[in-house]
């Protein structure tokens, strides 16, 4: 015989979670909008009530009283990228350490994003925005400037920024890498960079430093976004015909580094006494190739915490201001092929 029908149990209440927990319901609101002001005793005795109880807050409800979503919404191009991928694991810990959950949207290598990515995102009404890169059509740099919540651009250098930026020079970066081939007396050159802006502001930095100390540029090929290592192997196949002296080989992505190392091996040429090379991005499989070589390194988690820090310092009510612009540093790594 069958058992009695059962209907859809209660939804948990927050009153539910305050009585487990032995605290006062606006305890439990803290815990889940304002952590910061709760002790980790209490905040710990609070989740273990959520968790036990399977209770999920009401946002919405939440954002109506109080005009917050609790949400920050972020655009990255790829997070297969270690250095982005480094820099969304940290920003997301810093943000829902606050309290904040984030909504991560991926643009891939359209410098542009579509506006209905923007749109779309400002449409789930997010407290904050960080977005990468700062070149925007007219139309999606007026509706980040009027959407009326903080916005933090990452990556690029802008001089007049939508709001706040988290940035790196990156013609600057590649500049150095051609001094650094300069100070090993090489004077042929030759570049291998993404469509992306950010690899072609590399790339410039680059071949404008060759030019300008008077080096030979052998040459500089342009290549599809994102990068790969296979990209890499075809771009020094083309190459290898030229090199016949030592050659400074500037890569924007260790993956093209790796693949222009691969190939010169098969082709017989040696590295770093005819080809020295330097790639962009400190991968895991620089270290680990064979040789190890030279790269520059960027911190993407330092940018992935200071965005978050400025975004929750300006959701805190901190006015705008020259602190809220940040030049992110680099070095290079030199390993066996400099």
């Amino acid at each position: 015989m069958a058992g009695p029908e059962r209907g859809p149990r209660a939804a948990v209440k927050l009153s539910d979670v305050a009585a487990a927990a032995g605290v006062a319901p606006m305890t439990v609101s803290r815990v889940i909008n304002t952590p910061d002001r709760v002790s980790p005793a209490t905040a710990a005795r609070v989740r273990a009530a959520i968790e036990k109880l399977g209770y999920v807050p009401n946002m919405v409800a939440g954002g109506l009283s109080s005009r917050r979503s609790r949400m920050v919404a972020a655009i990255v191009p790829t997070i297969a990228h270690p250095m982005f991928a480094d820099m969304v694991l940290h920003f997301t810990d810093t943000m829902r350490t606050a309290g904040y959950q984030v909504m991560l949207s991926l643009s891939g290598y359209n410098d542009f994003a579509g506006l209905d990515l923007v749109r779309g995102l400002l449409a789930r009404r997010p407290d904050a925005m960080l977005v990468t890169g700062a070149e925007h059509s007219p139309p999606m740099r007026q509706m980040l400037a009027e959407a009326g919540i903080p916005v933090v651009e990452i990556w690029d250098v802008a001089p007049e920024p939508v709001d706040m930026l988290v940035g790196l020079d990156h013609v600057q970066a590649g500049a150095a890498v051609a001094k650094l081939f300069f100070d090993k007396g090489i004077t042929h050159f030759a570049a291998f960079a993404a469509a992306d802006s950010r690899a072609q502001a590399r790339r410039r930095g680059f071949t404008d430093a060759v030019r300008q100390a008077g080096g030979t540029l052998l040459a500089q090929q342009v290549l599809p976004a994102p990068s790969t290592i296979t990209a890499g192997r075809q771009a020094m196949a083309a190459l290898a015909p030229s090199v016949t002296q030592q050659t400074g080989l500037f890569c924007s992505s260790d993956l093209l580094a790796f693949g222009a190392i691969t190939e010169a091996h098969i082709r017989g040429i040696v590295v770093p006494e005819q080809l020295s090379v330097c790639g962009f991005g400190n991968f895991e499989l620089g270290a680990a190739s064979e040789p190890p070589f030279s790269t520059v390194n960027v911190e993407g988690g330092e940018i992935g915490r200071t965005a978050a820090s400025f975004l929750l310092r300006r959701l805190g009510g901190a006015p705008p201001g020259d602190a809220d612009r940040m030049l992110v540093p680099f070095r290079i790594v030199e390993r066996a092929t400099t």
